[in-house]
């Protein structure tokens, strides 16, 4: 069975909104060797950050930049895309989550194939924590307050307990925490 793994850039507040504007001063050679780590033949994400992904990475490719080669990577990945409206799919290997999230994840999970990787997708994030389908969440955890943006962990709801399975700290005092469920 495939495992589903999510990872996240989080502020020490819990702020995951706008990573842009908050992380690239702590982005080193070991935060790209673990978010390189995280990458998969297979994607799954949700409209907002897709349609971010693809309005900058596909004309990286082929080109001189430093991301050219990241940005072939996301290309060639299987790219699935969660919504409940219209997507403009035109970024290649790119289709639509078929059913609902939880049945539509379900049936992914049961595919051949590796880890089925999440970045971003916040609100996908939280619905597959909520029903129990994400395997492992990574949240790389900037030193910084950003005070003000979404959180990744609402207000309300029920409580979603999960257990420690790594932890290493990089040189720039970012903390990459890898959870999974509580048994």
């Amino acid at each position: 069975m495939r495992k589903i793994v999510a990872s996240l850039f989080i502020s020490l507040d819990g702020v995951v909104e706008a990573p842009d504007q908050w992380h690239m001063s702590y982005f080193d050679d070991e935060m790209g060797e673990a978010v390189g780590g995280l990458m998969s033949d297979t994607m799954l994400y949700g409209r907002k950050t897709y349609e971010s992904f693809a309005e900058a990475w596909p004309q990286r490719e082929g080109t001189d930049d430093e991301d050219a080669g990241f940005a072939k990577i996301l290309g060639d990945a299987r790219k699935i895309v969660v919504s409940r409206g219209e997507v403009d799919l035109s970024w290649r290997n790119s289709e639509k989550l078929q059913g609902d999230l939880v049945t539509g994840v379900t049936a992914l999970k049961k595919e051949p194939g590796g880890n089925v990787s999440i970045g971003g997708s916040v609100s996908v994030i939280r619905e597959l924590l909520a029903h129990g389908l994400l395997d492992e969440l990574h949240l790389l955890v900037h030193p910084v307050a950003v005070r003000q943006g979404e959180r990744l962990f609402d207000e309300g709801g029920t409580r979603i307990p999960l257990k420690l399975l790594d932890s290493r700290a990089f040189a720039s005092g970012v903390l990459h925490l890898v959870y999974g469920p509580a048994d």
